[in-house]
């Protein structure tokens, strides 16, 4: 009886141990297998059979739809290119060139993944419909106020991420490396 509930306690005790420890892999937002490139983190594993455990619960969780591998991958920028946080009092400029791919989408979000409501209703921008430079360049403008050209607005001050989608990408992460140099760069500007 006395081995019995050395095992009961043991087997309670793991599985509550085990269970904390998922917990806060979820709520930090720990990912296993991620690419990072300046302050883009990818999951490229994350709409394939290869997902690991912890990812595969936060989409779970979350109600996300991950993009297949053959379909694309999709990047989440939580930070600037110096590594501070995206503030919603200050205003970003995301610049510089894509990776190749066929059709991208930058879109403001909530840290949970929701839209951020806002007077213009501009939600992202498509690579469709970006204005660029003359050398294929672009710049993005992130702010609360209006602002000429490519402007993204912020909403009411809330705490936002930005994601990156790249659809029909040449990109494998099995064979190369992704530099910060091949994504847009995201500079902090005016705060209020």
């Amino acid at each position: 009886m006395l081995t019995l509930f050395k095992f009961l306690a043991v087997a309670l005790i793991g599985t509550a141990l085990g269970l904390a420890v998922t917990y806060g892999v979820l709520q930090r937002g720990v990912a296993f297998n991620s690419v990072q490139a300046g302050p883009w983190r990818g999951l490229p594993k994350s709409g394939s059979p290869e997902v690991d455990p912890y990812a595969r619960a936060k989409l779970a969780r979350s109600a996300e739809l991950p993009l297949g591998t053959a379909e694309g991958l999709s990047f989440i920028a939580r930070a600037d290119s110096s590594g501070a946080t995206l503030q919603p009092r200050c205003d970003y400029d995301v610049s510089g060139s894509m990776p190749a791919a066929r059709y991208w989408t930058l879109t403001l979000l909530s840290p949970k993944g929701f839209l951020i409501d806002n007077p213009a209703k501009r939600f992202g921008f498509t690579s469709a419909e970006i204005v660029r430079a003359s050398d294929g360049t672009f710049d993005i403008t992130v702010a609360r106020q209006a602002r000429p050209g490519n402007w993204l607005p912020l909403g009411k001050g809330e705490p936002f991420v930005l994601m990156l989608r790249l659809y029909d990408t040449l990109l494998d992460f099995g064979t190369a490396k992704l530099g910060a140099a091949a994504m847009p760069k995201i500079v902090k500007g005016r705060c209020e």
